[in-house]
């Protein structure tokens, strides 16, 4: 079995493997690339993916991390027609704040406006409309003190905007599927006089335009922590050894004595250094080549979606640049 290469966490600097020489010495070799290369899945919830790729360099990861963020479309408000707006937040704050509500359609179903001026189209746009006035339910206010009882609309939410279907989008799309993701985002607060009457349209985009275009939340990776213990840790030196590391890294057996459990959650704090009696109890170490990356959907495309869709990204990318050196 291969050695894996690691970085060490001493105490005030990182330290290479005395028999690996890192990026710096490594020619590159595909058909080594394809037999080292692994995509391991561990957690997948509804928005959210944890997974494991290994057997790649930094720059291979960071490629995917800023693909999922920056250049993975996704659909979202682009320009807002205000016919009317009375409350006390101004045009263009209101505007913006209209702009980063996500929406749940499915970029993959739109193309990208080929002019900015040219009409919107059932292809390439997505019509809205959040037409509401904050009027009195009752002019008794003495013994109320609940604006839910005073007041109608005196809270506007994302799930007021309301979709308009272009051409024949009612017969492709519903409500539901191409709307606000939540519709309990909060857009304003209002009082009687107070109305809103305007257009919203959705085009498609990505995030190195503007971040509302991004279909993550956020999309991260760190190295996969490696801990070793270096001899026997007992008693209040083990109890102080697991609190060093994050929960779960450290248990204490039933004869008293600390063992690893699970390194994979560790934050690499060092506060083990801090302590001179356990200093050199323990080696902690990170595995160069093995990421842990965390995916959060916004709603819009399933996290292993986007991931594909990051891979297509870079395909493409490759594709153009091969075509451009051989030119």
């Amino acid at each position: 079995m291969a050695t894996k290469p690691l970085l060490y966490l001493e105490e005030y600097k990182l330290k290479q493997d005395a028999n690996d020489y890192g990026l710096a010495d490594e020619l590159w070799d595909f058909e080594r690339f394809k037999q080292q290369l692994q995509i391991v899945v561990v957690r997948y919830d509804e928005n959210e993916l944890e997974f494991d790729m290994i057997g790649v360099s930094c720059a291979v990861a960071n490629v995917f991390r800023r693909l999922m963020l920056s250049e993975v479309p996704s659909m979202a408000i682009e320009k807002v027609h205000i016919y009317n707006n009375t409350s006390i937040i101004q045009d263009e704050v209101l505007a913006h704040r209209l702009g980063l509500i996500p929406l749940r359609a499915d970029p993959r179903m739109f193309e990208y406006k080929a002019n900015e001026t040219d009409p919107p189209t059932a292809q390439d746009t997505l019509e809205f409309e959040l037409k509401v006035k904050c009027t009195r339910k009752t002019k008794d206010v003495n013994e109320m003190t609940n604006n839910d009882n005073m007041y109608k609309n005196h809270s506007i939410y994302s799930g007021q905007i309301k979709w308009i279907p272009i051409g024949n989008q009612s017969t492709v799309y519903t409500e539901a599927a191409v709307g606000p993701i939540d519709d309990d985002i909060l857009i304003s607060k209002m009082r009687p006089g107070h109305e809103f009457d305007i257009k919203l349209f959705a085009m498609k985009g990505v995030g190195k335009d503007h971040a509302k275009f991004s279909p993550v939340a956020t999309v991260s990776y760190r190295l996969l922590p490696d801990i070793k213990l270096n001899r026997p840790v007992m008693g209040n030196d083990a109890r102080l050894l697991q609190k060093c590391f994050s929960p779960g890294v450290i248990e204490i057996a039933k004869d008293d004595h600390a063992y690893v459990k699970d390194a994979r959650y560790d934050s690499c704090s060092r506060n083990v250094y801090r302590y001179p009696q356990i200093a050199d109890a323990v080696t902690i170490a990170r595995v160069r080549n093995h990421f842990i990356f965390s995916v959060e959907s916004l709603g819009a495309l399933k996290p292993d979606v986007i991931f594909v869709e990051a891979v297509k990204v870079l395909k493409k990318k490759c594709q153009k640049f091969l075509k451009e050196i051989k030119v």
